[in-house]
């Protein structure tokens, strides 16, 4: 059974939807691919993952550091996955850009590279924004690029992190 619950953020209202095993969706409202994934039978019910999730989401959102992770569940291709246990492991402050996670997965493959779009394709279907997160990848030389909730989502949550690079900043101006 998979279950939902709303949230209000800041920067909208976010779905979220989880399963036995742990947080499978947190969409903004209106956001590309939303609630992909979620099954047609769901209940709406106070789970205490989701109190845990949106306490997660408030202190993300007052500008703090969570400190404790949320059990996810993310249900996608095994390249996905791999693609989306990286996006994990981008430190909060920090940004990484797609080409820098396509040579690291091409790595632990044992190849010699992976396509950057390919990448781009796996972060951009990531059903976890914000918690797994794909606002942190940036395009060649720092862009800001694409984000599956908005490039204004984007640039916000990067502010709130304190990482807007100068190509960044430039683009902003641009």
């Amino acid at each position: 059974m998979e279950y939902v619950s709303n949230y209000i953020s800041p920067l909208g209202k976010m779905l979220l939807a989880a399963d036995d095993k742990g947080l499978t969706g947190a969409w903004f409202e209106g956001q590309k691919y939303f609630a992909r994934g979620l099954g047609s039978e769901y209940e709406e019910c106070k789970l205490p993952l989701f109190k845990d999730v949106k306490c997660w989401l408030d202190l993300y959102f007052s500008g703090q550091e969570p400190k404790f992770q949320i059990p996810i569940h993310l249900i996608g291709t095994s390249f996905q996955q791999e693609v989306w246990e990286l996006l994990c492991e981008i430190p909060y402050g920090e940004t990484r850009t797609y080409g820098e996670i396509a040579a690291k997965l091409a790595k632990r493959r044992g190849i010699v590279s992976m396509s950057a779009q390919a990448v781009g394709g796996a972060v951009g279907h990531n059903p976890i924004p914000v918690i797994v997160p794909c606002h942190r990848v940036l395009g060649a030389g720092g862009s800001l690029t694409g984000y599956v909730g908005g490039v204004e989502r984007k640039r916000k949550l990067l502010e709130l992190e304190g990482v807007l690079s100068e190509a960044v900043q430039s683009d902003r101006r641009g």
